[in-house]
């Protein structure tokens, strides 16, 4: 019997040892559960299939980005006429300076003495067949004293100017110089020339319109710059805008 006691007593012992065991077991996984989530793949993934499927332009951008980046701070030994490859100038007179001074090459400069935004027909056409990736504009002294102080016109006259432009070189991106200050003495000869800084400002405007990069080159002028008609510049004056104009196109 005392036998028989010691038994049952440890089969008790048993079953209640094993039923903590999965009571514990059971706590233990509730807290897991509680705890312990299962983790959410779905943002990984679509970040993953997004790379897979990248824009490869915007790759490339970024490695450029990149590649500009490492080569900060080191000079830039290029000429302008290397730096300028690939980029038309079209002008007048003060643009013909390029050439005669031996700035830039041929390839790089379209102009015509006394042009009018009328008449750019022809030189739209070099334009188009030189295929630029970059166009800067210098025009609108001879305009100003053709419109004789009417903006509005002179603003209309650009306009047609930059339109057929982006028709024809769709490509290409254009900025636009802002009419040159003259001395006193050629607003003497041509009254007109003294509304100069309104012409610009009527230019501004509209470059802001169409989203054109505008370039203010009037800063740059000093009394020394002028030849002697107070108008145009001398050779000296040209690296200076040229320069300018590199660093606006980021060339």
């Amino acid at each position: 019997m005392k036998m028989k006691k010691q038994t049952k007593k440890m089969i008790l012992l048993a079953v209640c040892a094993v039923l903590a065991a999965s009571l514990l077991l059971l706590v233990v996984q509730g807290v897991r559960r509680l705890f312990y989530k299962k983790a959410d793949t779905s943002a990984g993934l679509e970040y993953i299939k997004q790379e897979e499927n990248g824009n490869i332009a915007e790759i490339e951008e970024k490695i450029s980005a990149l590649e500009k980046k490492d080569s900060e701070g080191q000079e830039d030994v290029r000429s302008f006429k290397e730096k300028f490859t690939g980029a038309v100038v079209v002008g007048d007179s003060i643009t013909q300076g390029f050439l005669d001074y031996d700035i830039l090459n041929a390839s790089s400069v379209v102009a015509k003495i006394g042009v009018h935004l009328t008449q750019l027909d022809e030189q739209i056409k070099q334009v188009k067949e030189l295929s630029p990736s970059i166009i800067f504009l210098s025009l609108g002294m001879n305009d100003v004293t053709s419109t004789n102080g009417n903006t509005e016109r002179f603003v209309k006259q650009y306009t047609a100017v930059l339109e057929k432009l982006k028709k024809e070189v769709p490509e290409a991106h254009i900025f636009v110089n802002s009419i040159f200050p003259v001395q006193e003495k050629a607003i003497k000869e041509e009254p007109p020339l003294a509304k100069i800084a309104e012409y610009n400002a009527a230019l501004k405007k509209l470059c802001d319109k169409k989203r054109i990069g505008y370039i203010d080159n009037t800063d740059l002028v000093t009394e020394a710059s002028y030849e002697q008609d107070g108008v145009h510049f001398k050779a000296s004056f040209y690296p200076i805008w040229t320069e300018q104009m590199a660093e606006v196109a980021g060339l």
